[in-house]
């Protein structure tokens, strides 16, 4: 990534036993110019499925983005994904890193992430619900209620 080394502060252990993992990474604003930004990202194996990923830019808001597991942690080794989520290796040999792109109406954003430390700490989500379990500990109640408007359609 242009020599920039990301930080990384993993906590496989967080709290409720959520893994989480802060990755320094980079915005690809053209081929020149980019953009160093916070990325967390989190996972609760109460909602296997998906990963959710935090941006933080320094002075500017805080973005939030659900993306599928299976879809990044693919997305590390081959291409994965199409339309508003998109997930590559940019280097097949090396593996050292990956492009991530985000597509929301007519705006893009395109992140450079480090593979190595993002592939253990998905591999940790692994251990916690395997690939093939995602399922098998739905609450279809509030997984239902969640579709239909939020947790109080739940008691009603």
């Amino acid at each position: 990534m242009s020599g920039y080394q990301p930080g990384v502060q993993a906590s496989p252990t967080a709290p409720h036993g959520r893994p989480q993992l802060s990755l320094d990474i980079e915005r690809v604003l053209d081929v020149s110019a980019r953009q160093a930004i916070r990325a967390e990202f989190s996972y609760d194996p109460e909602r296997p499925l998906i990963v959710c990923v935090e941006f933080l830019i320094a002075g500017g808001p805080r973005v939030l983005w659900r993306i599928g597991r299976d879809l990044l942690h693919q997305g590390l080794y081959s291409m994965s994904g199409f339309g508003d989520v998109q997930v590559w290796p940019t280097n097949l040999e090396e593996r050292a890193t990956a492009r991530l792109q985000l597509a929301s109406g007519d705006m893009a954003a395109l992140f450079e992430l480090p593979v190595p430390p993002l592939a253990e700490w998905l591999d940790h989500t692994y251990q916690l619900v395997p690939a093939g379990d995602e399922l098998a500990a739905m609450d279809w109640d509030m997984t239902a209620a969640d579709l239909l408007g939020g947790r109080e359609a739940a008691s009603d």
